[in-house]
Order: C-alpha cells, then sequence, then structure tokens
C-alpha cells in the first residue's frame, strides 16, 4: 500500500485536481490518502470532507490542525501512515495518470535497489551535475550533487518506509528548502535516483523559483540552502573545504537567480 501524504493549506481551487489525480492513476495497487489541513482559513475543509464522502472508496484519511507549516503538516501524516510505501503531493499539483504505476514498477522491481524515486515536473530537463545512467536509463542522486543543484520536486517522490526509521522527518522549524534539507538527509542512508521522465504538472506551471509561493522569496531559500550545507559540513559528510565551495556555489547562485526569473 502507499500512502500519500497531502498538506492543504487554503487550497479550495486546487485540492479536488490533486485528489483527482490519485483518482486517476493507473497503477493497480491500494493508496491510503492522509489530507492534513493545516489551519487553512477558506473553504478547503468543507471540499475535502464533501470530496471524501462523494469518493468513500478511495480511503481519504482526513484531519486538521493549527496552521504550523508544511513540514509539520506532512510529519503529521507520516507519523500515522500505514503504506509500505510512503507518496507525497502537494495541493496545488497533479499526478499524470502512469505517474505511479512507472515509478512502482522501478522500486519494487527485481534486483533494483532503490529506496526512493522521483521524476520530472513541469518542463524540467535533467542537466548538470545529474546524468542520465545508459545502463538502467536512471539518474543517480547523490548528496554532492544535491548540494550543486536540487531535482526531485516534493510532489515526484515516492520511497520505502523503512526511510522513516533510519532518516526520520521532515525539519518542522525550516520553512524554506525543507524538501531539500529531507532528501540530503536520506541521501546518507538510502539509495536515491530520479526517473528521467515529467510525471507531475506542478502549481500550475510555474517555476521552481522566483514567481510565486515560497520559492519567491528568495532571500530567505538562499538562508534555507545555506542551513543545508552548513548540516552536512556539521554531521561530516562534508569536509571544510567542500563547505566553502558549496558556500560559495550557492551564494553566486543566489545573485543569478532574480535575472533566470525574469527569463
Amino acid at each position: 500500500m502507499i500512502s500519500v501524504i497531502i498538506p492543504v493549506y487554503n487550497a479550495e481551487k486546487s485540492i479536488e485536481k490533486s485528489l483527482d489525480s490519485i483518482k486517476n492513476q493507473t497503477w493497480k495497487g491500494e493508496f491510503e490518502i492522509i489530507v492534513v489541513n493545516d489551519g487553512s482559513t477558506d473553504q478547503s475543509s468543507e471540499i475535502i470532507e464533501n470530496y471524501r464522502k462523494e469518493n468513500q472508496e478511495m480511503n481519504i484519511v482526513f484531519m486538521s490542525q493549527e496552521n504550523g507549516g508544511v513540514s509539520k503538516a506532512r510529519n503529521t501524516a507520516m507519523k500515522i501512515a500505514k503504506g509500505e510505501y510512503i507518496a507525497l503531493l502537494d495541493s496545488d499539483d497533479v499526478w499524470l495518470p502512469e505517474k505511479t504505476e512507472k515509478q512502482m514498477g522501478l522500486i519494487t522491481g527485481e534486483n533494483k535497489n532503490i529506496d526512493f524515486i522521483t521524476s520530472l515536473w513541469n518542463d524540467e530537463k535533467v542537466g548538470f551535475p545529474y546524468s542520465i545512467n545508459l545502463q538502467n536509463q536512471m539518474v543517480d542522486v547523490t548528496l554532492k550533487k544535491l548540494l550543486i543543484k536540487i531535482t526531485g520536486q516534493t510532489s515526484t517522490a515516492i520511497f520505502k518506509r523503512k526511510i522513516l526509521e533510519n532518516t526520520g522527518y521532515f525539519d518542522e522549524n525550516q520553512k524554506y528548502s525543507e524538501d531539500a534539507n529531507y532528501w540530503m538527509k536520506i541521501s546518507e542512508k538510502n539509495k536515491m535516483y530520479l526517473l528521467p521522465e515529467n510525471l507531475v504538472f506542478a502549481g500550475g506551471g510555474k517555476k521552481s523559483f522566483g514567481t510565486s509561493g515560497l520559492s519567491a522569496n528568495l532571500k530567505e531559500m538562499e538562508k534555507g540552502i545555506q542551513k543545508n550545507i552548513r548540516e552536512m559540513y556539521q554531521a561530516k559528510r562534508i569536509n571544510f573545504a567542500q563547505y566553502l565551495f558549496y558556500f560559495v556555489f550557492s551564494k553566486l547562485k543566489y545573485w543569478v537567480r532574480p535575472l533566470r526569473a525574469k527569463i
């Protein structure tokens, strides 16, 4: 069974499409859908409750909590998840119909040592420092690559339950680049890959930074990225020379981002 984790905050215009995208999956396995209303002030709660009543076959677990941020909402859901696999889906994103089937075919396949798998999203393409492995047609994801460029948008991720046990949960105190922080921690004890196919339509097609949502605040985003680099150094997963390199590299990207966002 796959436990699908959906944090919701003021998503009355998009949450039904997100839930529909689960219902329309071609994968024939069982889903547990855990929706956490994180203190929404719009009609999200009523819409979700009505959807659950009208689609009782979908096994939707719905709960509400005071607003605590997306990481806390995800953690709340993951702590009660029963599935052998965990999938993340944000409330303004949709999965393409074949998304789950393709990823589960790989993560459960014979002779495949895969613990965590993501995909491309919107019009994303594979670029430096990532490349497609010609043997398995997938992209290896490692800490050093993640420190240069984050890949694996949150709603593309599916991973084995053991990651909750050997890595833990999202940092609830981190508001920016929190997914990158979690991916980096996961990379220590788990095999991570990206399937180079565009299987998620996120945020109405918005760019990954500089236009809307949390990522629009580039200054705070950079603080989150620097926190991630510092944590990896403190955990002794990179040495001091590497820390300086990633620190400077990130700062250079920070100055370039506003220009890229205008393109």
